[in-house]
């Protein structure tokens, strides 16, 4: 069984799909920072990078939004990976040859204020913006509109030679402008042909009205959103035939409804509001997944564990034996770790899912001597990764057993999403033991005397520091101030950061720095 939750908040909406009652996939929008992706804007150029051609541009979204030449150029491979098809050109447009990317100048094709065609392609993360294409595509349930492209094509996925012969005859016959071009998508495969020119003309219709905005506007604006997650959700589950949806608030209830009105020909799908005290994600265990997922180790049934380390360029996960334990002695040591490799690599795959981690990806597998064990290893994670949503690459694994994979980035990770940087650490996890501010405070009590001329202060420490130091230090720091005219005293607020002391002097009261 397949169904979709919706879970309703005044200011988040989470998607969960569960695949036999287990959480295969999740997403969670909030409406202070809506998706991005597949908005089209009226933008301006801020500024130009000759060094790298690229260009800064003002949506209006923020920060401003990056964009490379490579999105500006025409670039059919590009299409070709966004969209899984192959490019079926339509004789009768007119052959443009492409302009190389080496050859060009992103001077000659912007200029500082000027307003351009803008789309979103990838949302704006951390302190970085979005990232912008020219080339634009308007996506609609069974074909997607290239405004600016004459390429026709039908998605790869549609597998039936047939269905992908008798495709491309409706898409060359349509009559419509010879610079625009068409794709067909994987919902299309059971589409009649007044569906698929009904939508033509909604996809034209639409772009014209993008233009006409784009006239009227006079600063960056938004000319095109892009469906959001309760339509998307509503489409998916209608398009890949899941069994059902639920949903925890009524007004969404009967919005899913009205949309599926349209479609409930091609798929019964069961629309349903939960009315049970028990909140919904609690009680289908979603909960306890996501809590799962925000965490650092992950234990595996076999008794193995996965660790999930973030850097600044990647992701890590480290695969580890663990507590598993093997009953039968005489089984095979290495076919036990290869077991939980396996184990890992589907775990793997659904947590990158979930967490919804992107870029390079680094995973550490435990060590096996047999070449053949390591195919079957990669094998088995390349087939746990077919069915993401997100565009996935996976290299060969090492002698070491490490394997290099990148990951789409489309939005913002689970983590940075519902975590923001610790003030104290600044994002590393760590902060100095008590023996090291013990070390400073040794240091700044030296300074205060030798270089401030103070000879009376207190000490103002956390009460576990003070607590730390009564056990070990204190009499020796108060020695150090006597051995040197000065008089110490100490005293604690729990309203400090464990790293943080202060010195104040017992003459003024004022606090001295150090």
């Amino acid at each position: 069984m397949e169904e979709i939750l919706l879970n309703i908040e005044s200011k988040e909406i989470r998607y969960a799909h569960l695949r036999q009652g287990h959480l295969y996939d999740l997403i969670i929008e909030r409406k202070k920072s809506r998706q991005l992706t597949g908005n089209i804007y009226r933008g301006k150029v801020t500024n130009i990078l000759h060094n790298i051609q690229s260009a800064f541009i003002d949506i209006n979204e923020g920060e401003n939004g990056f964009i490379h030449i490579s999105d500006i150029l025409e670039n059919t491979q590009k299409f070709q990976e966004m969209f899984e098809m192959d490019f079926e050109v339509d004789e009768a447009a007119p052959a443009k040859a492409p302009k190389k990317e080496k050859d060009a100048d992103i001077t000659k094709l912007l200029k500082a204020d000027q307003p351009v065609f803008v789309q979103v392609v990838k949302e704006p993360i951390g302190s970085k913006g979005a990232r912008l294409t020219s080339n634009i595509s308007i996506a609609g349930r069974y074909l997607v509109l290239l405004p600016n492209t004459s390429h026709r094509g039908v998605s790869r996925k549609i597998e039936d030679r047939s269905a992908r012969d008798r495709l491309k005859k409706i898409i060359r016959s349509f009559e419509m402008p010879m610079d625009m071009g068409l794709i067909c998508r994987t919902a299309c495969v059971n589409a009649t042909t007044e569906m698929l020119v009904e939508e033509a003309n909604d996809l034209l219709s639409t772009w014209q009205g993008i233009v006409q905005n784009f006239e009227k506007a006079s600063r960056p604006t938004l000319l095109y959103q892009e469906s959001d997650l309760i339509k998307r959700a509503v489409m998916t589950a209608i398009d890949k035939k899941f069994d059902r949806i639920l949903i925890d608030e009524y007004s969404t209830y009967q919005t899913c409804k009205r949309l599926h009105e349209k479609y409930k020909s091609e798929h019964p799908l069961k629309i349903e509001y939960y009315r049970d005290k028990t909140p919904m994600f609690e009680r289908f265990n979603v909960e306890k997944e996501i809590d799962r997922a925000l965490k650092r180790k992950i234990w595996l049934n076999s008794g193995g564990y996965l660790y999930f380390d973030r850097t600044e360029a990647m992701t890590t996960i480290d695969v580890n034996s663990g507590r598993s334990s093997r009953n039968n002695e005489t089984v095979d040591v290495e076919e036990s770790l290869v077991r939980i490799n396996m184990e890992a690599a589907d775990e793997i795959a659904r947590q990158l899912r979930l967490r919804n981690i992107g870029g390079l990806i680094i995973c550490d597998f435990i060590d096996m001597r047999s070449r053949k064990n390591q195919r079957r290893v990669l094998d088995h994670i390349k087939e746990a990764m077919k069915e993401d949503s997100a565009k996935c690459t996976i290299l060969g694994m090492s002698e070491f057993g490490l394997v290099e994979m990148t990951r789409q980035r489309s939005r913002e990770s689970l983590m940075q999403t519902i975590f923001t940087s610790c003030p104290y650490c600044s994002g590393l996890g760590l902060i100095k033991n008590s023996e090291s501010i013990s070390i400073e405070i040794e240091r700044a009590i030296k300074k205060l005397i030798g270089q401030q001329q103070h000879y009376g202060f207190a000490l103002v420490s956390h009460p576990e520091v003070d607590q730390y130091l009564c056990l070990s230090d204190k009499e020796h720091l108060r020695k150090l101030a006597e051995e040197q005219n000065a008089q110490l005293e100490f005293s604690s607020d729990d309203r400090l950061h464990l790293n943080d002391f202060h010195f104040y002097s017992t003459t003024s009261g004022k606090r001295l720095d150090v």
